[in-house]
């Protein structure tokens, strides 16, 4: 009896494992959840040193308690937020970094080659029968094999370690 019952346990199990959502992977638009990337929590309250020094409240405007995650990132870099434009030190770098010219637009180039090629993909492209990974599907042709970009690197005499066998 246990080595009936057994296969079917495990069978139910896999089953239900196979049904996981990934949710980083779902790149369905027209979902009505919030983003959960748009919330930013406050700072913590801090008690002032004196009351009377405390700036008059703007209504609408900024709080002492308001993140601002573009300066924060500028912090976290190393750099100074309260700092205009680029430090001299720096100047090489973003003229190396540019060198080629700045798109201003490319989130909405970005945007626009997308529409097409989802739209190139087809109608019928979207009916499938069963659940499947959008992600691993919309991008499965710039993915990378790994056993051939090591190969073009071993072949151009670029010492790299030794990578997996194929099929692992």
């Amino acid at each position: 009896m246990r080595f009936v019952t057994a296969p079917i346990i495990l069978s139910s199990v896999l089953l239900v494992a196979a049904c996981a959502n990934k949710p980083l992977h779902d790149l369905d638009a027209r979902r009505n959840t919030p983003d959960e990337f748009l919330v930013l929590p406050n700072k913590p309250l801090e008690q002032p040193e004196s009351y009377a020094a405390l700036p008059q409240p703007t209504p609408g405007g900024s709080n002492r308690t308001d993140r601002n995650p573009q300066a924060e990132a500028i912090v976290a870099l190393g750099g100074r937020p309260s700092g205009v434009g680029v430090p001299a030190s720096d100047g090489a770098l973003v003229t190396a970094a540019s060198r080629h010219g700045v798109q201003g637009d490319i989130r909405e180039t970005l945007t626009a080659e997308d529409t097409k090629r989802r739209k190139r993909a087809g109608i019928l492209a979207n009916i499938k029968l069963f659940p499947v990974d959008r992600y691993a599907e919309t991008y499965e042709r710039e993915a990378l094999d790994p056993q051939d970009v090591s190969t073009a690197y071993r072949r151009a005499g670029v010492p790299t370690p030794s990578s997996p066998p194929k099929g692992e």
